[in-house]
């Protein structure tokens, strides 16, 4: 199969925003005038395309990252789009995660009113992990207190980020018409009444002309409404070209001696500086109005990258651990990455991959490098939402799903038998709450292991263990709406009705100083017997309590490793414990095949910390010494006893509890600020800070994780129901002592 599109015609992007910025309406906007669909689709009515989930249907939220494929003209020359349409809402942020991990560009949308919110932090963070460039669309520009220049001030303060504003909105509120072009110096004005599909170009010139305003109510009113005269312009534009030309020395030299830019120059400067992530393009606009959407296509395809302008990938091979590059290229060796998996009814298992070298095609046999196993394509479908277009092959750029693959799980490389490779997999968060859940029924037992299993499957920030005391079994998960949707979900999909707890906190232990002990596990049993021997150190991570730990580098991971044990150390590093493995054996006291049993030792340890039964983690461990049998020594008897030495050793180095503290955004009306205050306060909150927005109050604080169940509840009857929130995770801070006491006894049964 030929490939239908140039690669470097080709464009991979996410639509990432806060909850209700206008993600899912822009999609479908976007969808409407690619010719994709033929009827713009509601998310208020519940006819988005993108929101195929009956869940997402009833709450009007997106909960799973949705795929789909357009085309756009520009310049005589047509492009395809790939698209995922992200989730807002925090408990859902895996969705986010992982399609930035597979996408080369993205879009985020921000709220002309709230700017930049707690979620858009965290999505921009995420983009900045995977150095995906991006763009900006400012959002709701008809919406009742929009304010532009304060999108473009929180950008800056709250994100670091450098926007570059190519246009600006011309009228506000309801009298906003359209936008003023600072490249290309004209006005574009969207007709009403057209479905945004007609409007009008005239120059920038037109706005001083009192003849011509004259005869436009709209554009006078729209002119009043915005305060915008040439002065104005000419200022805002000239602070922009100079912007863009500071960004790069190549047409900076040019700007100095002529003190202007042609269009076509600043659009190649604005791409490039784009891709090199020093700027970020900045468009304005209402989705829901159809305002603004076809000229953020033409940045999609001016700005944001073609695979052939990502750098190669680095992976590593499998056989002998060497780096090795696939570039994007379809004569290069077979790659791609599997970065979702989903339960359809009709074809059963649905793996998402992004191709980033070679050709696929459907029938044909892959190997999965990460877990060693060959597996066959049983077909291959072009995504569109929930519906799916069967293909014969997918090219290097591509993003589509696979049918018939069995033991692929989120993260895991398909590659060439003959060139393997294994590329970077994704990182994901902890859960944060658990539940106890249990079936109603004996018939629902069964089917309600498998459900899990599924779900499981699926989403990696879900998880599901059995208590080892009660024998219950405890899903967990990123929040209450996360879990509230896993149990939805077992019911209507799998016809799994299931009795559900009330939730927790998931708590994590970890400790505060450094302490030594011998892990020793010597049995003798007549026969064979059993010998191992470990002398463990363990220290507290600097960073205990610091959001970011599993971000940091090699560099910085080897530099902690020098400062903890010293020089010629060996070490390993755990991202979901935040757990530093050491190895300081020298002289052979311990010989090697020992070694990596013990880890795994103290790793089981960890899932059960000692104090309360909660994970440790933010724990360096490392090995100092010990001692073997010739005959008695067994990987298993090492391992016991890196688990005892660990045991004993957390014991002496002050264990204490963790617990999740959140970032909670609260806007409520003035009249209520007290009220919502003394509330905040009686939570064991700790105030960031407050600021006015559009008439209302905005109050950040961080609040343990505990305090928070049925704010929602309470925020509505203090502020008559006028007030709202939102909550993120933050990090993990020591527990009050006098709590962690109450914690601890209920864990152990205690009174």
């Amino acid at each position: 199969m030929t490939r239908l599109f140039k690669l470097e015609d080709t464009r991979n992007i996410g639509i990432m925003a806060h909850i209700d910025a206008g993600k899912t309406t822009s999609t479908e906007r976007i969808l409407y005038y690619t010719g994709v669909t033929y009827k713009i689709g509601s998310v208020d009515e519940g006819t988005a395309t993108m929101d195929w989930m009956e869940q997402e249907r009833e709450r009007g939220i997106t909960i799973t990252s949705a795929a789909t494929t357009a085309s756009w003209d520009r310049f005589d020359k047509k492009y395809r789009v790939n698209i995922i349409d992200t989730p807002g809402h925090v408990d859902f942020t895996v969705e986010v995660e992982r399609s930035l991990r597979v996408l080369d560009g993205a879009v985020a949308i921000f709220d002309s009113v709230a700017g930049v919110q707690p979620q858009s932090e965290t999505v921009w963070r995420q983009a900045d992990k995977y150095r995906v460039p991006r763009l900006a669309f400012v959002n709701k520009m008809d919406k009742m207190g929009a304010d532009f220049d304060h999108v473009i001030r929180t950008m800056r303060m709250r994100l670091g980020a450098h926007p570059v504003p190519l246009q600006f909105p011309l009228g506000r509120e309801d009298n906003f018409i359209g936008c003023i072009n600072f490249l290309e110096e004209n006005v574009v004005v969207w007709l009403e009444d057209t479905l945004g599909a007609k409007f009008e170009i005239f120059p920038v010139s037109n706005l001083w002309d009192s003849a011509f305003v004259a005869g436009r109510p709209d554009v006078a009113a729209a002119l009043k409404g915005s305060a915008i005269d040439k002065k104005f312009y000419d200022d805002h534009r000239a602070k922009v070209v100079e912007y863009i030309a500071e960004h790069d020395d190549e047409v900076l030299d040019k700007y100095l001696t002529a003190g202007n830019l042609s269009a076509e120059e600043m659009r190649k400067s604005i791409r490039k500086s784009t891709l090199a992530m020093k700027v970020v393009p900045v468009l304005a606009g209402s989705a829901f109005k159809n305002k603004g959407i076809q000229p953020l296509l033409d940045a999609i395809i001016d700005y944001l990258p073609s695979p052939m302008d990502v750098p190669p990938l680095e992976g590593i091979n499998p056989d002998n651990d060497e780096t090795v590059l696939r570039r994007a290229s379809d004569d290069a060796p077979f790659s791609a990455l599997a970065f979702k998996i989903m339960s359809d009814p009709f074809v059963g298992h649905v793996t998402y991959i992004r191709v980033y070298s070679g050709v696929l095609n459907a029938g044909s046999y892959v190997f999965n490098s990460s877990k060693g196993t060959r597996e066959r394509i049983g077909r291959l479908l072009q995504m569109h939402a929930n519906k799916r277009e069967e293909i014969e092959a997918v090219h290097a750029g591509d993003i589509c799903a696979c049918v018939g693959l069995k033991s692929v799980t989120t993260g895991d490389t398909l590659c060439d038998e003959n060139k393997p490779v294994i590329l970077e997999a994704m990182d994901f968060p902890a859960p944060v709450i658990d539940v106890a859940v249990e079936p109603k029924t004996i018939a629902d037992q069964d089917k309600m292991g498998q459900a899990l299993a599924r779900l499981a499957q699926e989403d990696p920030t879900f998880r599901v263990h059995t208590d080892k005391d009660s024998g219950q079994t405890i899903i967990s998960g990123m929040g209450e709406l996360h879990l509230e949707i896993i149990v939805d979900r077992m019911k209507r999909e799998f016809g799994v009705d299931a009795n559900v707890g009330r939730p927790q906190v998931a708590y994590r232990e970890t400790i505060r100083r450094t302490a030594q002990a011998d892990g020793k596990y010597i049995k003798q049993t007549g026969g064979k017997g059993q010998y191992g021997h470990c002398k463990l150190e363990v220290h507290p991570l600097p960073s205990a309590d610091h959001e970011n730990m599993h971000e940091m580098s090699t560099d910085e991971l080897d530099e902690l490793s020098k400062s903890i044990a010293g020089s010629g150390g060996k070490w390993r590093f755990d991202k979901e414990h935040r757990f530093l493995f050491i190895d300081k054996i020298f002289g052979g006291s311990i010989p090697k095949e020992f070694i990596p049993p013990i880890e795994a030792g103290i790793r089981e340890a960890m899932d059960n910390g000692g104090l309360a039964g909660f994970m440790m983690v933010d724990v360096a461990v490392v090995l100092i010494d010990g001692s073997y049998h010739d005959v008695d020594s067994s990987e298993m008897a090492f391992k016991i006893a890196g688990s005892i030495g660990f045991k004993e050793a957390c014991t002496r180095a002050r264990p204490v509890l963790l617990e999740p503290i959140m970032r909670v955004e609260v806007t409520t009306p003035e009249e209520y600020m007290a009220a919502v205050f003394g509330d905040l306060n009686a939570r064991r909150s700790q105030i960031q800070g407050s600021e006015t927005r559009a008439g209302s109050h905005v109050i950040r604080v961080q609040v343990p994780l505990s305090e928070m169940f049925g704010y929602a509840t309470d925020l509505r009857s203090r502020s008559q129901g006028r007030a709202n929130f939102t909550m993120h995770f933050s990090h993990y801070a020591e527990l009050p002592a006098a709590i962690a006491e109450e914690v601890i006894k209920k864990t152990r049964g205690e009174k």
